[in-house]
């Protein structure tokens, strides 16, 4: 049987196709954004918000949008000295091997994120608990409210503790996300953990102790 394809076939099956990605603006100007571009956190909203060089060097003026807007660390630390035990992991009380934490000016706390299907879920700890993390590594010291985090990871028998920039938290939640199957993530999504890890070992540094005292 002969298939009939008439001038509105070609049509439908365009309809059918997922569209292709938007590029990315400038929230404060709608410029076009190139794929490597800058975040601001808004400490209002508790977002991270996508802008130009422009508007995030006008942004970070000193009382500009009454300091709502801060521009983010370019810091990548790591701590392998950190004191961070199986009982202080036990205390995250998240299901996946990987967890980042920051300082929410809003709430006044510290937030506990990690990675799922959905997208980043929140661990809420006691005050005990969050202190205990706090104490166990000499990054928590130096971590700049809403713009930088604790990221972590726990593999078999070591807990990698590492500082950086907010936003890459926030991408390795969005590389899991596509990936994601099952209960933890399955093969694919550890696969993926383990690229990201690798590439943020190569471009940490370790701090100096007096740097952070």
């Amino acid at each position: 049987m002969r298939q009939l394809v008439g001038p509105g076939t070609a049509l439908l099956r365009r309809l059918r196709e997922p569209a292709p990605p938007q590029p990315e603006r400038c929230e404060f100007c709608d410029v076009r954004l190139p794929g490597e571009h800058r975040h601001l956190a808004d400490r209002d909203e508790r977002s991270l918000v996508c802008v130009c060089t422009a508007c995030a060097l006008l942004l970070r003026q000193p009382g500009a949008a009454e300091g709502r807007y801060r521009g983010l660390s370019e810091r990548y630390l790591a701590d392998p000295e950190h004191q961070l035990t199986e009982i202080h992991w036990q205390a995250l009380r998240i299901p996946v091997s990987c967890a980042f934490l920051f300082r929410d000016t809003a709430l006044e706390r510290l937030v506990t994120l990690y990675p799922s299907p959905a997208g980043a879920a929140e661990s809420e700890l006691d005050e005990a608990a969050s202190q205990a993390l706090l104490d166990a590594s000499r990054l928590a010291a130096a971590l700049e409210p809403d713009t930088e985090a604790l990221l972590l990871r726990r593999t078999e028998g070591r807990i990698d503790c590492y500082l950086v920039p907010i936003d890459v938290c926030y991408e390795l939640v969005g590389r899991l996300r596509l990936c994601w199957h099952g209960f933890d993530g399955g093969a694919q999504a550890r696969a993926e953990l383990d690229g990201f890890f690798a590439r943020l070992a190569e471009r940490t540094a370790t701090p100096r102790v007096e740097v952070l005292s």
